[in-house]
């Protein structure tokens, strides 16, 4: 297969199977694999349990760990892999960010996202896996996170929601939304084969495109 990305992303909602998906590719084309560090978050699952008060410390640690992350292992190249792989990009701090803050604080978190956001390397292309909130929460059920188990339907709709803005609002990007809600790539090696001939055999152009497998 020929791979025309230099620089894959694997986006998603929660529970959605970014990373099970990224790291598969990487085995399969020898990629270098980036995966999101958020298991160590201290304020993740204090956030869990009182939003309004961990929702401005918690998106501001993100924001500073996925920019040190990324800065980092972005920076090297690596003559041994074929490409980049990984299961977020720092957009998915403005569109947690833009759910769960609200007046001046989201403002001015919104400043210092796109000041930063300019230094770092763009993605060829997003790859964003698309599951109902419904096919979410039993994901996340399944995964049994303890401090996952407060996640509600509507706080999905509204991440999901802040996704497709982000798209619509920056369209020079090139997304690829792959709708998976028929599928289980996880338990069947065909429908993970179509989803990897999807991203990387067929053609995709600026902005918004959209598949249903």
């Amino acid at each position: 297969m020929n791979i025309k990305y230099n620089y894959v992303v694997i986006e998603g909602n929660i529970g959605a199977g970014k990373t099970t998906l990224a790291t598969r590719i990487s085995e399969q084309f020898n990629a270098r694999l980036i995966l999101e560090h958020f298991a160590d978050n201290p304020f993740l699952p204090k956030f869990y349990d009182n939003p309004e008060k961990y929702s401005f410390p918690l998106e501001l640690s993100f924001l500073a760990s996925r920019y040190k992350q990324l800065k980092e292992e972005l920076a090297p190249q690596d003559l041994f892999k074929a490409f980049t792989v990984a299961d977020y990009y720092f957009m998915k701090s403005l569109v947690f960010a833009s759910s769960t803050l609200k007046g001046d604080e989201y403002n001015l978190y919104r400043t210092i996202f796109y000041i930063i956001y300019g230094s770092l390397p763009k993605p060829d292309i997003f790859v964003y896996l698309y599951l109902t909130p419904e096919k979410l929460l039993s994901n996340i059920a399944k995964r049994g996170r303890d401090y996952e188990k407060t996640i509600t339907r509507e706080y999905l709709q509204k991440i999901q929601d802040s996704y497709f803005t982000f798209f619509r609002q920056n369209p020079e990007n090139k997304y690829l939304v792959i709708d998976i809600n028929g599928i289980d790539f996880v338990a069947d090696e065909n429908h993970y084969r179509k989803i990897v001939e999807t991203i990387f055999n067929k053609d995709h152009y600026a902005g918004l495109n959209m598949v249903i497998l």
